[in-house]
């Protein structure tokens, strides 16, 4: 394959093939996206009904596919390159876990050549000594908040900035494995009462029912996984009716992607349980775990599609749905819309019927330009 190549933004550009323009569109067979010089989407429809000015490179055919390009709702860039995650389709990622003076960096890199957009959580908030201090995260990735002054007083400099920048998301670590200490009960109600009153919303880390049950009593807006232990009915319910969002990163919990093992069981049970209830499920990858790499991972489209939502929902989960993610919402719209920026992508195929389409896009657009191997 030949190394993708980005590009400053053209005079203009045509993208070409099976046009889905997000959402509820239907599908255009032969479709035809025009992206003017400012970046923006300037007509989509037939192709025998759009004008198309002449002279513009022109990215797919008849064959090929173009759709919005994919958000990722959860990401660890410190262990995966923003560029390559563009490269691979991915228009829009929101890191959930670094530290700040690196978090801040990618995101001032944001959008411009070759780059996502990036939205940022900084270092996790945790117990002293909590996760993610004592595995991967022991070099900045955890700011520990110890009471619910300390809570509050954390989520103070993340929102307000200090010397290294300001967040766009607040993340609660409530994970007790291997006997690691928790933020308590009012340490965690402390830390969304703050986010909020700085108005930013939180998400948690919270694999098991236990800790699900505190992030909900805490008022959190999100989990940014699917939980990996069994959840009982009655707190699916609570789940929903509390509003909260669940970012899917099935795979990374669903033994590499195996929808037979043991370890997957749970996760996909609780996906399964989690839509039916009605709680959106967005696309999340936790790119930096093993098995995990920038760009689309039609795996996690794959296992998103298995829980209920179906290829199609799986589609719209990493594109509408994850762009309406906490930090990301407004700044990409996960669909393609007349008079809007271009953040889209051209597929060798369908990848409705074949998620792997994923694995080979042609061309990558956003408003600053087009990553490609080649035009045509």
């Amino acid at each position: 394959m030949t190394e993708p190549i980005a590009t400053a933004r053209p005079r203009g550009l045509v993208l070409r093939g099976q046009v889905w323009a997000g959402g509820d569109a239907p599908v255009l067979p032969d479709g035809v996206v025009v992206v003017d010089s400012a970046g923006a989407v300037a007509r989509l429809g037939q192709a025998t009904e759009v004008e198309v000015p002449p002279d513009l490179p022109v990215y797919g055919g008849t064959r090929h596919w173009v759709g919005p390009g994919l958000v990722d709702a959860h990401v660890h860039l410190a262990f995966g390159d923003p560029q390559l995650a563009l490269a691979g389709g991915v228009v829009a990622v929101r890191d959930l876990g670094a530290p700040l003076v690196d978090a801040v960096r990618w995101r001032a890199a944001s959008e411009s050549v070759g780059h996502p957009v990036v939205a940022v959580a900084g270092p996790l908030l945790t117990a002293p000594g909590g996760y993610p201090s004592r595995s991967w995260g022991a070099a900045g990735f955890a700011r520990f908040v110890a009471d619910p002054a300390a809570a509050r007083a954390a989520v103070a400099e993340l929102a307000r900035g200090s010397a290294a920048g300001s967040v766009d998301v607040v993340k609660v670590a409530l994970e007790p494995a291997g006997g690691q200490p928790v933020p308590s009960a009012d340490t965690a109600a402390a830390v969304v009462r703050a986010a909020h009153e700085h108005g930013l919303a939180v998400t948690a880390h919270a694999l098991s029912a236990a800790m699900v049950t505190r992030a909900l009593a805490a008022g959190v807006d999100e989990l940014c996984h699917v939980p990996t232990e069994r959840l009982p009915g009655p707190l699916v319910k609570r789940v929903a009716a509390a509003g909260v969002t669940v970012v899917s990163t099935l795979h990374t919990h669903a033994g590499a992607g195996s929808a037979t093992s043991a370890a997957a069981a749970p996760v996909l049970t609780n996906a399964a349980a989690l839509h039916r209830a009605g709680v959106p499920l967005c696309y999340g990858t936790d790119l930096g775990n093993a098995g995990t790499r920038p760009g689309a991972e039609p795996r996690e489209l794959a296992l998103l599609a298995q829980a209920g939502v179906g290829p199609l929902g799986a589609l719209r989960a990493a594109t509408d749905g994850a762009a309406a993610a906490a930090g990301l919402r407004g700044r990409v719209s996960g669909r393609l819309e007349v008079g809007r920026p271009a953040y889209a992508v051209v597929l060798p195929g369908d990848p409705v019927r074949q998620p792997e389409h994923w694995r080979r896009p042609v061309a990558v657009v956003t408003p600053a330009g087009v990553v490609s191997p080649s035009p045509g």
